[in-house]
């Protein structure tokens, strides 16, 4: 499984440039019914055993948080920005790999170039700049001409007891989920929407509940773990090791009381460790998806994440599984609504 998660956490696609992933997914997957919309998020249908009365929609999506070249100095630095939230200060000094498969860094001012100012405070996006070793902006613009992408140039490796890092964990893992259930023997019919720009906007989902038209919907995702030095009570969000995480509400949906209680009752029967969020904050594609048409009971379990939005993104395999079975056993759940 860490392999299989390796892999598809390599892939560069960010809000915009999905293809990559949506073709390895595609490539991979048993469904009965497959299709592309016309924003690039990809639907699958697999027949259960059993078709419930209710229909039923997972999502999970494809883009990673990522960059933009937005222009090029005369010199043959690269200004960018960011694709989705990313504090700059992740950015400063790491790698990156562009669109074209060229490398570069991202640097700033040298430190004793800068004022007393400029040295209290981290440098904005807009001062920021991507070295990639041209010498003029005509060689740069053949590698990365504006509107291109970049990524985080990250390894991906397992560390600790259980622990593994990596980009884009957000949300390749809520994928890898959904492509097994795909793979697997479900109890009942459901769809499944691989999303687009969701780190821009939630945009993909609202689009791909349009089309499905579900009438429950659960988002495989991760979320944000405070579990570090310094954080205490509910300002830890959620645990590394904890288990599955269940969402009652955060910037962008109020989550079906019924579906919340419904997933801890799911997850005591099936011995499955499982969490509540504790504070109020982010989002993610159920923002857009409880909305759409008539309106959708919605109701998300996340993998906890360290770092999120970074090249280092942090979970602990047995929460990825602990996730994993949450969600199979929560089809047959609401399956029997």
């Amino acid at each position: 499984m860490v392999e299989r998660l390796r892999k598809i956490c390599q892939l560069n696609g960010t809000s915009g440039d999905e293809g990559r992933v949506r073709e390895f997914i595609k490539s991979l997957i048993h469904a009965d019914e497959v299709f592309t919309d016309n924003l690039g998020s990809l639907i699958a249908f697999k027949k259960g055993r059993k078709t419930p009365e209710h229909k039923i929609m997972f999502a999970a999506h494809m883009d990673e948080v990522g960059f933009m070249i937005t222009n090029i100095d005369e010199d043959g630095f690269l200004c960018f920005d960011a694709v989705g939230g990313i504090n700059p200060a992740v950015a400063l000094g790491r790698g990156m790999v562009l669109e074209s498969g060229e490398l570069g860094v991202v640097g700033t001012k040298a430190i004793h170039q800068q004022s007393s100012e400029e040295r209290k405070k981290m440098p904005d996006f807009g001062e920021l700049y991507i070295d990639i070793g041209a010498s003029s902006r005509e060689e740069a613009e053949k590698l990365a001409p504006r509107g291109s992408y970049a990524y985080f140039d990250a390894d991906f490796y397992e560390f600790g007891y259980g622990f593994v890092k990596g980009k884009a964990i957000d949300d390749r893992a809520g994928c890898l989920i959904m492509m097994d259930m795909i793979n697997g023997d479900p109890e009942y019919d459901a769809w499944y929407a691989f999303t687009v720009q969701e780190e821009v906007g939630t945009r993909g989902a609202g689009a791909a509940a349009f089309t499905i038209n579900p009438d429950i919907a659960i988002v495989i995702e991760t979320t944000t773990a405070c579990d570090i030095a310094g954080t205490s009570g509910a300002k830890r969000v959620c645990e590394l090791g904890n288990g599955a995480v269940v969402s009652y509400m955060d910037r962008g949906t109020v989550y079906d009381r019924g579906l919340y209680s419904l997933a801890f009752e799911t997850a005591k029967a099936n011995g499955i460790p499982v969490q509540a969020k504790t504070l109020v904050a982010g989002g993610n594609d159920s923002g857009a998806i409880h909305v759409s048409m008539g309106g959708v009971r919605t109701c998300t379990l996340s993998v906890p994440c360290r770092y999120l939005h970074s090249p280092s993104c942090v979970i602990k395999m047995s929460d990825f599984e602990a996730v994993k079975a949450l969600a199979e056993n929560m089809l047959s759940a609401v399956g029997g609504l």
